[in-house]
């Protein structure tokens, strides 16, 4: 065999070898994915599992509802009605459930989902009047948050918590002085005077601001109506102070008539409710939910980015 052909040889040999540890690699590569996919399927499936035995077992003796609204409020947020809405409902209907607590540490959010769910209490206090609601603000139960809590029958929380901001926001920025000064030319199109209402690379139109002011006013109305609804009476102080969107502590929010009185979701259930058997209906998205809505919000915002849509448009909120 000459020089060249063994060379030639050697190098078929540690190509073949690098093409065989190639494959091996990526097959190895394959089995472990697979493997932890399995393994967080498998997961997922059993601490629903139990979690469902679990309920399944205790509603069958006699217990306190609980129900978690902890984030903020909004479609495709950590509390969405519908989802609140689902596990309200199932309370109502467990007779051995006594009572059902709100846990709540929420600054928040969208009006009109914390509408929908103060309007589901509102609705199933009529269907089962002997069915005491209470809501237990943690570190925060502001605002839209706090629109849900005046439904219940009994608010309460920590002295450190804090409650209130009754008000409606809707954040708005202006960058027409910036754009003059770098050179910068509003260019947008529109069909319909006022499409580019609150537009922030438009300089502030009077009439328009009057009608958006108007407009917020009148969500905030619903708000008011919703609180003085919900806790009759018991409110205290002036109302341009109570409904002015400042917050308080705990300890000054039941001077003012905003909670009923101080504890934690433990100490309700067993001094005011008298049961602690608690538990929890909050109902909880599943692993492929949850990164199916991480996913899709990064889908939307990718293709509003692509369309020359703005991100984040203003909309009203309790916050």
């Amino acid at each position: 065999m000459t020089q060249s052909a063994f060379e030639q040889q050697l190098l078929e040999k540690a190509v073949m070898a690098s093409v065989t540890e190639q494959r091996r690699a990526r097959r190895w590569g394959i089995f472990f994915k697979l493997l932890i996919v399995a393994y967080i399927v498998f997961a997922t499936a059993t601490y629903y599992k139990q979690s469902n035995g679990s309920l399944v077992a205790s509603v069958h003796e006699q217990h306190v509802g609980l129900i978690d609204i902890n984030g903020e409020i909004g479609p495709d947020q950590p509390v969405e009605a519908d989802s609140v809405a689902t596990a309200l409902r199932e309370v109502f209907e467990q007779k051995n459930a006594k009572a059902v607590i709100l846990r709540i540490n929420s600054p928040g959010g969208s009006p009109v989902q914390s509408a929908y769910i103060y309007d589901e209490i509102m609705r199933l206090k009529e269907t089962r009047p002997d069915f005491k609601v209470y809501a237990v603000v943690a570190d925060i139960g502001a605002s839209g948050a706090y629109y849900i809590a005046a439904a219940a029958d009994e608010i309460y929380a920590n002295k450190s918590s804090l409650v209130g901001s009754i008000g409606v926001l809707l954040p708005n920025f202006g960058f027409t002085d910036a754009m003059q000064k770098l050179g910068v030319e509003q260019r947008s199109m529109m069909a319909g005077d006022n499409k580019m209402l609150l537009d922030p690379f438009s300089p502030q139109n009077a009439q328009q601001v009057e009608f958006v002011q108007s407009v917020l006013n009148n969500v905030h109305g619903h708000f008011i109506e919703a609180v003085k609804t919900g806790r009759g009476d018991r409110l205290k102080g002036s109302e341009k102070d109570l409904f002015s969107g400042l917050f308080w502590s705990g300890d000054q929010a039941l001077k003012l008539g905003l909670i009923d009185g101080l504890g934690s979701t433990g100490s309700v259930a067993r001094d005011v409710i008298g049961e602690e058997n608690i538990v929890d209906y909050t109902v909880k998205p599943n692993f492929l939910e949850m990164l199916g809505l991480k996913m899709g919000a990064k889908f939307d915002k990718a293709l509003g980015t692509i369309a020359g849509l703005p991100q984040g448009a203003a909309q009203p909120t309790l916050q």
